[in-house]
């Protein structure tokens, strides 16, 4: 593999479609069953010591965007704490091994995000493990496309909602009492926001309502000194888009109409994520970063 900080032309750095087949996995899947595997920076990443010393919770850690979060986290300097499904076990082991690897404290907190308790029980291990909170990253999500509005069930709606925005809600919540000064939030929203699919329509009507909640919450948290501010990625190759998260030609062609030619990576969200983490930005709050392959982010 080329090092990916060489120059070079960004259009063939990473597989591009046509894609294989991908496992036929129901959501949340695992990040390991899929052809070409993403790179969420295992053997990419390098860190330079940008968060020393600081506590991170992410969900959604154990792949994807959170996974490449909790390695470059971990790369960085930071100690680890990420929340997952009891199903993503095995990809959960094997960012904990990641992040250990670096020397780092890591805890893998398993449960269900749609549920308040375990929201509240999850921040609470967190700052346990840690010995406190100074970076949360609320990023665990549900996608499920549906070709019809008559075909989005109120169940379907209820468990997208919950695990996209409730629980944003519940976390944010629970964690504002242990944040100091200099800490900081990150949440995940997408350019559904903003261009939303219409097969995705409870999915996307989460992402603009993550926006405008963390927009609200960076008001109120910098009050104390915390920033909050929101990543909105384009098509990036993770494990919810072929476990129900679009159709299967969809997938075979998965970023074919990015700039591009291909979707990103979770490690190229990596540098992102790290930077809005870490005091290098001290003055950036309330902002949405866009990393949508050339569509842009209104």
């Amino acid at each position: 593999m080329t090092d990916r900080l060489t120059m070079q032309d960004p259009r063939k750095q990473y597989p591009a479609p046509p894609f294989p087949d991908q496992p036929d996995q129901p959501a949340p899947g695992l990040a390991a069953t899929m052809d070409p595997k993403p790179d969420h920076g295992e053997e990419s990443y390098r860190g330079s010591g940008k968060l020393l010393g600081r506590k991170a919770l992410i969900t959604g850690g154990d792949s994807g965007i959170g996974r490449a979060a909790a390695i470059a986290y971990a790369r960085e300097g930071a100690d680890v704490v990420i929340g997952y499904l009891p199903s993503e076990e095995a990809d959960a082991k094997e960012v904990i091994a990641l992040i250990q690897a670096e020397g780092r404290t890591a805890l893998a907190v398993p449960g269900d995000v749609k549920e308040e308790g375990f929201c509240k029980e999850m921040v609470e291990s967190a700052v346990k493990a840690l010995g406190g909170l100074d970076i949360l990253v609320i990023n665990a999500a549900r996608q499920q496309f549906r070709e019809d509005v008559s075909q989005v069930t109120t169940q379907d709606f209820d468990a997208t909602l919950k695990t996209n925005l409730y629980a944003l809600h519940w976390i944010a919540q629970a964690a504002t009492p242990h944040l100091p000064p200099g800490a900081a939030v990150i949440t995940t929203a997408s350019i559904q926001a903003y261009e939303p699919s219409p097969i995705l329509l409870d999915y996307a009507t989460t992402k603009a309502g993550i926006v405008a909640y963390t927009k609200a919450l960076a008001k109120q948290l910098i009050e104390k000194g915390v920033r909050a501010n929101v990543v909105a990625p384009g098509p990036f190759w993770t494990v919810l888009q072929p476990s129900g998260g679009q159709p299967e030609d969809k997938v075979k062609n998965f970023g074919k109409d990015s700039d591009f030619g291909r979707p990103g990576q979770p490690v190229e969200l990596a540098p992102i994520y790290v930077l809005l983490a870490s005091q290098e930005a001290s003055y950036i709050n309330g902002e949405v970063f866009g990393a949508t392959g050339g569509k842009g982010v209104a």
